[in-house]
């Protein structure tokens, strides 16, 4: 009896240590990842809190899904949830789905084979067996936990599949109702598995952009990080015409060079690069080199301007207007969005609901009213409302 009490009580113990783990260790490890400067609150003026209050606020990237927070609920820690986001007046966001990240995790060289350090992370945060070992599964949950969020709170999150539902989306935004037009991307095409049928699978779950790379070389070419700075393989091309065909729009974020070169040399639609920042004004090998970006925006591209030091070098409000800038010399005002990186492993000087402060900041370069109503949204939506299906059957 003794023994058995023993063994019910090691089993309970061992739960509790377990639970414990769990309850503690994602939220610790993502606190030392997507961590805020520690800063005086911003000065906005009444003027730039006005103008900000009216735009149309659109960013390319949040890595928001890989996270275990509830993000209907305001967070003390990470980037962006809803409730900030709401408060930071963002209209549009893309949220990227990660699904594999080398260990050793480096801008300059990376391995695919190495251990992927998003598979521990799944496993802590209890996501399904199912995604443990399948790079597809893991961007079907995190479709799965977006589609969660958009029934449990339809009036303030909305899924985007078509240029019809970004319209309605937009239609109901107001001063009380700041809903959030929600797209789904992935970070790199490692999702498919080498399948191009599972395009089609993650069409169907509600990707509308896919990247090609993230920080290795996969079956479509070489990344930026990785190890070989190849182009495009066979495949690659492949599923880029595939994704083309069904109105998919391909980021190029994390690809190498030569892999852009060849997209940009064949491709039939614009692509967009969704997070980066400019190698001329932050010579960081986050960065491509000014004329591709020069050509991305030539054939109809848009670039959005990350918001961490790696890309712009200072990731001050002010050191990101000043990138804004540059871009906006090298690529054209209409070609130059937000694309933050929020939630991605990476340190920034505001989060979400701050991003008035970057309104101010361009103001404070001198752009425009109007140039600021595209640059901070507007060409993003013009963008989506051009490019994405223009109807799509809502599962």
């Amino acid at each position: 009896m003794m023994k058995r009490l023993f063994s019910t009580g090691s089993f309970l113990l061992l739960s509790i240590v377990v639970l414990l783990i769990l309850w503690l260790v994602p939220p610790a490890v993502e606190r030392s990842m997507n961590k805020v400067k520690p800063h005086d609150p911003y000065e906005v003026s009444e003027e730039a809190q006005a103008l900000h209050d009216s735009l149309l606020i659109a960013d390319l990237h949040a890595d928001s899904l890989l996270w275990s927070r509830d993000l209907k609920v305001h967070s003390n820690y990470g980037h962006a949830d809803l409730p900030r986001m709401r408060r930071g007046n963002v209209a549009i966001q893309v949220f990227p789905a990660v699904t594999k990240s080398p260990s050793g995790l480096n801008y300059e060289s990376n391995v695919a084979e190495s251990r992927d350090n998003i598979t521990l992370l799944a496993i802590a945060q209890t996501w399904p067996p199912r995604t443990w070992r399948s790079l597809t599964e893991r961007a079907l949950y995190q479709a799965e936990r977006l589609a969660r969020l958009e029934k449990q709170i339809p009036e303030q999150v909305r899924i985007i599949r078509s240029a019809k539902d970004l319209k309605v989306a937009l239609a109901t935004r107001n001063n009380e109702n700041r809903m959030v037009a929600a797209l789904l991307a992935t970070e790199g095409s490692h999702a498919l598995e080498g399948k191009l049928a599972n395009i089609q699978t993650l069409y169907d779950a509600g990707y509308r952009m896919m990247g090609l790379h993230h920080f290795f070389d996969n079956r479509l070419g070489g990344s930026l990080h990785g190890v070989t700075r190849e182009g495009m393989t066979d495949f690659g091309r492949a599923a880029v015409n595939i994704m083309e065909e069904m109105g998919i729009i391909v980021d190029l974020s994390h690809s190498s060079a030569a892999v852009v070169n060849d997209v940009l040399n064949t491709a039939s639609r614009p692509v967009v690069i969704s997070h980066t920042g400019l190698q001329g004004m932050c010579d960081s090998p986050r960065n491509i080199s000014d004329r591709l970006i020069e050509r991305i925006a030539e054939k109809g591209g848009l670039i959005g301007i990350g918001f961490w030091e790696d890309a712009v070098c200072d990731d001050s409000p002010a050191g990101i207007a000043r990138m804004i800038m540059y871009a906006i010399d090298i690529a054209g005002v209409d070609h130059v969005a937000l694309g933050s990186g929020f939630d991605g492993a990476v340190k920034t000087s505001m989060d979400v609901s701050e991003i008035a402060a970057l309104t101010q900041a361009l103001l404070d370069e001198g752009l425009s009213e109007d140039d600021i109503r595209k640059v901070m949204g507007e060409n993003t939506r013009d963008f989506l409302l051009k490019w994405l299906p223009q109807n799509a059957v809502r599962l």
